[in-house]
């Protein structure tokens, strides 16, 4: 099954991986192949991690992308051809469908069948190994693809493909109960503005937001109790702990910290912020070689029972829950939509925490 799909179609490529190099480009328009289905993309998200895949060099977490990758993992858009054996998932052309950063699993290895589709061992990252979301036409595999709400439109749907289907994972595993201190480190960013929806609206928490910046209005926007600018206090300074833990209650420290910046200072302060019994949340991904986290040292964390976690994305499950927020309107995504022609700039101002929220192209220009 097929509409009518253009021969050729426009992409943005990382032409120098390795450095900030990005490519606008024609390319040939594939044909979905047994059990995939071809999407026209409409939208984007820009992610943190399509930067760090861009400029990921030997030595870093994970091996350079390939010249000519096609970036993006936060696309949505229409069904416009199936491949074969694609019949039984009930799709048909026209469904409005979502990418994800995990393109392909496996559905078969541990990872899988625990439900840990991101941990897949056999699974391949769109935008990262397999043509990404930066482009007008995509492949994707009909078992693995998000169906998008008919209440949520494209662009507010896209960074909750990755961001928000992170983030809530992350809430989901860090072990607060209603009423509990949740803090969200890089509170204000693309996936912080997500967490404090979803954890104060959505599960009850009491979300503190720490972030760079005069940011607190847009903090409490997204339902913030309380934020606090780090760009106050020096690296090292003791007083940034106390603060925090003065807006909690009992002045105790937090239930969970989400770490959602890769800064590698935040995860060495974050330790520090959690009370007895709490759990720290790994998300953001630090660039460069591999830092271990200073501040968890095994008397810290058996003297306080404090537990340290890693999140990498949702699954299936956790995709369709995210959808269904948002679609009734329990978390919204701050989003600016901008053409393709604006990815650099974009991923400038990001470097420079100049952002609020989330970026989306707009692919159908």
């Amino acid at each position: 099954m097929t509409s009518q799909v253009p021969s050729q179609h426009k992409a943005i490529t990382y032409d120098k991986p390795g450095t900030a190099s990005i490519q606008y480009l024609t390319v040939d328009t594939p044909q979905p192949g047994n059990g995939d289905v071809l999407v026209r993309i409409t939208h984007s998200g820009v992610c943190h991690s399509d930067w760090s895949v861009m400029t990921r060099r030997e030595g870093d977490v994970g091996p350079p992308a390939q010249s000519g990758q096609i970036g993006g993992h936060e696309g949505v858009g229409d069904i416009v051809a199936f491949g074969p054996n694609t019949e039984q998932f009930g799709l048909k052309l026209g469904d409005r469908v979502g990418i994800k950063w995990m393109a392909r699993v496996c559905g078969s290895c541990f990872p899988c069948v625990a439900g840990r589709d991101g941990c897949c061992s056999n699974g391949t990252i769109s935008g990262y190994g397999e043509p990404g979301t930066f482009q007008q036409y995509a492949l994707a595999p009909a078992n693995y693809v998000t169906r998008i709400p008919d209440e949520l439109t494209s662009e507010l749907a896209a960074p909750m493909l990755c961001g928000g289907i992170t983030v809530y994972a992350a809430l989901k595993k860090c072990g607060a109960k209603p009423d509990d201190a949740v803090v969200i480190m890089g509170g204000t960013g693309g996936l912080g503005h997500l967490a404090l929806q979803m954890g104060g609206r959505g599960m009850g928490f009491r979300m503190i937001a720490i972030d760079y910046g005069d940011k607190k209005e847009f903090a409490e926007e997204c339902g913030a109790e309380s934020y606090i600018d780090v760009s106050k206090y020096d690296s090292k300074d003791p007083q940034l702990t106390v603060d925090v833990k003065k807006v909690t209650p009992h002045g105790i420290g937090a239930a969970a910290v989400i770490v959602c910046t890769g800064a590698n200072e935040a995860y060495t302060i974050a330790v520090s912020f959690v009370r007895y019994g709490g759990t720290v949340v790994c998300v953001g991904v630090p660039e460069g070689a591999p830092v271990a986290i200073a501040s968890a040292d095994p008397a810290t964390l058996i003297s306080q029972e404090i537990s340290i976690v890693g999140s990498v994305v949702g699954n299936r499950m956790d995709a369709i829950e995210t959808m269904e927020m948002a679609a009734r309107g329990v978390v919204t995504t701050r989003v600016t939509v901008q053409p393709m022609s604006t990815l650099m700039d974009i991923f400038d101002k990001m470097n420079k925490r100049q952002l609020k929220g989330r970026i989306v192209l707009d692919l159908t220009d």
